[in-house]
């Protein structure tokens, strides 16, 4: 049964016939109840799952990361949610069921701040990953002063370090240190910005690299 929270003209919560009233951050909304499917496991409903499992995967390890690297998106949806829909459309590749997570277009941050300019990965000494990149303060909405967001994930390890707002644009390089267990790994790195005002910019792919 159905309750009407705010007379006839108000959102409400519940279930009439085939519809399902609820709010979702303040919002009202309703959705249909999908009609029983003949055949739940065609290939396309298949295809479909296997993206979305593959792209979870690849972002559980990085759901707080996410949190700060998808927040203008936080509107209509998580930010989670944000980053596997675009990531499920942008950053799979091959055919089913030989799904792959296609690293140098994953976005783990996504805005409209002046992106990274020419980032890279290197590995520095045991146990670190050493991030460069042009320092572009010159571009329009860019300072020198944004700081940076990196992210080294291992997907051996199904882990991942994020390391945020220690260094800034106008600086052109930071070291990340890395588990020890990390050593012999190859590891994909992640970079974006954040302004004093907290936008952030589009993640730039530094690369793949094989911890020392």
């Amino acid at each position: 049964m159905g309750i009407i929270k705010q007379g006839i003209l108000g959102g409400f919560s519940g279930k009439v016939a085939k519809v399902v009233g609820a709010s979702w951050k303040g919002i009202d909304y309703m959705r249909g109840i999908a009609s029983s499917v003949a055949n739940p496991q065609t290939v396309p409903q298949l295809s479909q799952r296997q993206k979305f499992s593959i792209v979870m995967n690849f972002l559980q390890p990085l759901s707080e990361f996410v949190k700060t690297g998808f927040k203008s998106y936080d509107v209509k949806m998580t930010c989670l949610n944000a980053a596997m829909a675009y990531n499920i459309r942008n950053a799979v590749q091959g055919a089913y069921p030989n799904y792959t997570i296609d690293y140098a277009n994953a976005l783990v941050a996504r805005g409209n701040l002046a992106s990274p300019l020419n980032p890279a990965a290197a590995a520095g000494v045991a146990g670190t990953v050493v991030i460069t990149w042009d320092n572009n303060s010159g571009e329009i909405g860019a300072t020198a002063a944004d700081k940076t967001l990196i992210v080294v994930y291992n997907p051996a390890k199904h882990q991942a370090v994020s390391v945020n707002e220690l260094a800034e644009r106008a600086d052109g390089t930071q070291t990340v240190t890395v588990p020890d267990s990390f050593s012999g790994d190859l590891v994909q790195c992640y970079m974006a910005f954040l302004s004093a005002e907290g936008e952030v910019s589009k993640s730039g792919f530094a690369g793949a690299v094989t911890v020392i």
